[in-house]
């Protein structure tokens, strides 16, 4: 293998294993809650013209995708639209010259095949660090919502107000929830319409049921409709749901179980009980 492929090679792994760290550790400081979508203005490749061309060469849908996944995902600090860029390139060049050391040893076409799918994930690494991420986020709020709602229907029942009561919610818990909760209080107390600031929140989540709970909020704040109503019918629901969800989940688990049964427990359980026999019946019969 030529040296200086496997000098490159190595140094690549090293830049990229090192993009990846400092995106997924970088920027634990505090942050401003803004509700744009680009980097905030304290970014490193702001204003850069190398990622000025990133970003006007990727499509906006793209973007736009990446944006909401963030979103999703809770902006967590450090993983801005312009970090990432920047990492998949690095990524996908680790990948593609440690591609390009591996298919130097032996240049077949499966190692081509195999080298351009090893360069394509690579690309594809923060994107589904991303979308992981998210998806445990949303479990979360999905989980946290019904013992939410009951107490922000306990506190609005002792006579706090909705707001009061959601600001007493999210104080006192913690995890991904209580997070919105705070960031749609902090939308209001800037001015923002309490209509646009649930209608932000329901954006910012997946949740069918923390969108269905914002639809409701938003129709009763419309007609005059009592609050501590709604909250006792929504938290009520949401208890049930979640009990649906989980038996759903307990008849699952039979069919999942029967696969590695079948494959992998029998086939080692016939081996165990019908070896001793059928060494037996070849002895005897030769």
């Amino acid at each position: 293998m030529p040296p200086l492929i496997a000098i490159l090679a190595a140094l690549a792994i090293a830049g990229g294993l090192g993009a990846l760290v400092g995106i997924l550790v970088g920027g634990r400081g505090p942050r401003e809650v803004t509700a744009g979508t680009g980097a905030p203005s304290g970014s490193l490749f702001t204003g850069g013209s190398f990622i000025t061309g990133v970003r006007d060469a990727a499509p906006k849908g793209y973007l736009g995708m990446l944006d909401h996944r963030l979103a999703l995902a809770g902006r967590p600090p450090g993983w801005t639209i312009d970090k990432i860029l920047i990492a998949k390139l690095v990524l996908a060049a680790c990948g593609a010259l440690l591609a390009l050391w591996w298919i130097s040893g032996d240049p077949v076409m499966l190692r081509f095949g195999l080298g351009g799918a090893l360069t394509v994930l690579c690309f594809f690494v923060p994107d589904l660090l991303i979308q992981s991420r998210g998806q445990e986020r949303q479990e979360k709020i999905q989980l946290a919502l019904a013992d939410t709602l009951d107490q922000m229907t306990i506190a609005v029942e002792a006579g706090l107000g909705f707001e009061a009561a959601m600001a007493k919610a999210a104080t006192n818990g913690k995890g991904p929830l209580a997070e919105e909760f705070i960031r749609t209080l902090q939308d209001m107390s800037i001015g923002r319409a309490r209509k646009d600031a649930y209608q932000a929140l329901s954006g910012r989540t997946s949740s069918p049921d923390l969108r269905r709970f914002t639809r409701s909020v938003i129709q009763a704040d419309t007609y005059g409709i009592a609050i501590a109503d709604v909250l006792r019918v929504q938290a009520a629901e949401m208890r049930l749901r979640r009990r649906q969800r989980a038996e759903e989940k307990a008849m699952k688990i039979p069919v999942k179980v029967l696969f590695p049964l079948i494959f992998c427990i029998l086939p080692v359980l016939f081996i165990v009980l019908l070896t001793p026999a059928v060494l037996s019946m070849v002895a005897a019969f030769s």
